[in-house]
């Protein structure tokens, strides 16, 4: 298995560099079943299209392909593209695609994304899926505490998260050993699962100005989120949205839970929380 833990010794996906470049990887062994299942968990449907980030030599594509309709396998690394190529001539339905997956166009359609990615470009490529008008979810092998971060697991929640909470909800789905990995990494791989929501827990002509709160809670302005929001909103309304949030006047920003920015924007903005979705 191929690890997400690949060495930046080297010219990395996404980077304007020769087809030959060398891609230096760390492997993850192959005889850890709670990993090879965990991207399964997504439970894809017999008509679904997966994307695969960082395919490698086939190992997860094959198991992910036996579960969905269609099946997309990039792959940047021409290292392992023959071995990749090889393990899946005997799946119709899947494509191997010799290509940058941050250069990709989304495709129209529904889709899921998996990913053994690389740790140095776990962030693009959230960012890639979250800009997908098309994703349903993802499921990434990360490093533990880029995932640890992004779903609370260390008690503060992110601007990322809270800024997308509305439309997706994000979790730690599991952890891998670094001593799954060979070579040895330094730190553990989590896995990261984001799941699009069937409808926004807002109003979508809401969602622009809820982004705008946020943005404006995580300004740093007086070093706390009261400060913060008082620069934008009435002291009075502020303060009251606390209160019905739960939240001292100096909590700081991080340690706001996602469902506490619904409820303060709810009541800065007056939205009618049975609108969610409209």
């Amino acid at each position: 298995m191929l690890a997400a833990a690949r060495l930046d010794a080297g010219p990395r996906l996404g980077a304007a560099s020769p087809p030959t470049s060398r891609v230096v990887r760390v492997p993850i062994r192959s005889d850890r079943p709670p990993f090879l299942r965990a991207p399964v968990r997504s439970r894809p449907g017999p008509d679904d299209l997966l994307l695969e980030v960082g395919a490698g030599r086939g190992r997860l594509t094959r198991p992910l392909a036996a579960g969905c309709g269609r099946l997309v396998a990039y792959e940047v690394d021409p290292a392992v593209l023959p071995e990749l190529t090889a393990a899946c001539a005997d799946l119709p339905h899947v494509d191997v695609r010799a290509a940058d997956f941050l250069a990709a166009v989304p495709p129209d359609e529904p889709f899921a994304v998996v990913g053994n990615i690389p740790w140095s470009l776990t962030a693009a490529v959230v960012r890639w899926c979250l800009a997908a008008p098309g994703l349903r979810a993802a499921t990434l092998l990360t490093q533990l505490d880029y995932a640890r971060k992004r779903t609370g697991d260390h008690g503060r929640w992110s601007r990322l998260t809270v800024l997308t909470w509305p439309e997706y909800h994000w979790r730690l789905a599991g952890r891998v050993p670094r001593g799954a990995f060979r070579p040895v990494p330094a730190v553990d791989g989590g896995i990261l699962r984001l799941d699009r929501r069937p409808e926004p827990l807002l109003p979508r002509t809401a969602l622009p100005a809820y982004r705008r709160m946020v943005e404006l809670g995580f300004g740093g302005v007086g070093g706390s989120l009261a400060a913060s929001l008082r620069t934008g909103y009435p002291r009075r309304r502020v303060d009251g949205a606390l209160r019905a949030a739960r939240l001292a006047p100096d909590t700081p920003v991080g340690l706001v839970w996602p469902e506490q920015w619904l409820v303060l924007f709810r009541l800065l903005h007056a939205v009618d929380p049975g609108a969610a979705g409209r």
